[in-house]
């Protein structure tokens, strides 16, 4: 992933901030002798403070042979991201036809080291934790080995701790544009409110100057 100054994360709050809320990647992971790599669509809970995501996957999942003769990976989380027509990018002393269409997204890539949590007890501290973070107001029971309603269902599962080795982060907003040009990319994302838009406009607004 290209990552040009003025696209780079801030600081490690700004990307920190956005991936918590943001907690639906895909995991890549070599595939083995040479074949393509498997990559996974998971939900996982990210935790700064001790610098891991947490996930679990099926016991069948084919990943995991892979995933254990190769445990580097690359959790991607790509997000609040837009179509930007031309007409909104062009200078202004040039014709608006002349405007270049581009993309504007936020990106994370965590490169891990991916740590396999078959073990019962740990595999329930590590499902209460994903459930924490993403059922904070409780309603469900906790998961405890041996016990209803999950203890049954835990050896159907393998947790995996992938533990963050290596951090790229991108914010493509029009950050390298000159102020008139932001302003009408952002007037014009207001305007059309379409999917994404009042996401993507937040951002552009928001690292003006950064």
């Amino acid at each position: 992933m290209l990552i040009h100054p003025w696209d780079a994360a801030r600081d490690d709050a700004e990307w920190q901030h956005w991936l918590t809320a943001h907690d639906f990647g895909q995991l890549a992971v070599n595939g083995p002798d040479g074949e393509p790599p498997f990559v996974q669509p998971m939900h996982f809970a990210y935790d700064a403070g001790r610098g891991e995501a947490l996930a679990h996957l099926a016991r069948p999942n084919p990943l995991w042979p892979a995933l254990e003769s190769a445990p580097a990976v690359t959790l991607s989380v790509v997000d609040d991201y837009v179509f930007v027509p031309g007409p909104w990018q062009a200078p202004s002393d040039v014709p608006s036809e002349h405007g270049v269409p581009t993309s504007l997204y936020a990106a994370v890539q965590l490169r891990c080291t991916a740590h396999v949590v078959d073990d019962p007890a740990q595999k329930a501290e590590l499902l209460n934790r994903q459930l924490g973070h993403f059922q904070s107001a409780g309603g469900s029971a906790r998961a405890a080995v041996g016990e209803a309603p999950y203890g049954r269902l835990l050896p159907g599962i393998r947790g995996l701790r992938l533990e963050v080795t290596g951090v790229r982060a991108k914010f493509k907003y029009a950050g390298h544009k000159p102020e008139d040009v932001r302003g009408r990319i952002a007037a014009g994302l207001a305007g059309r409110d379409g999917p994404g838009d009042a996401a993507a406009r937040e951002h552009l607004l928001r690292r003006r100057g950064a």
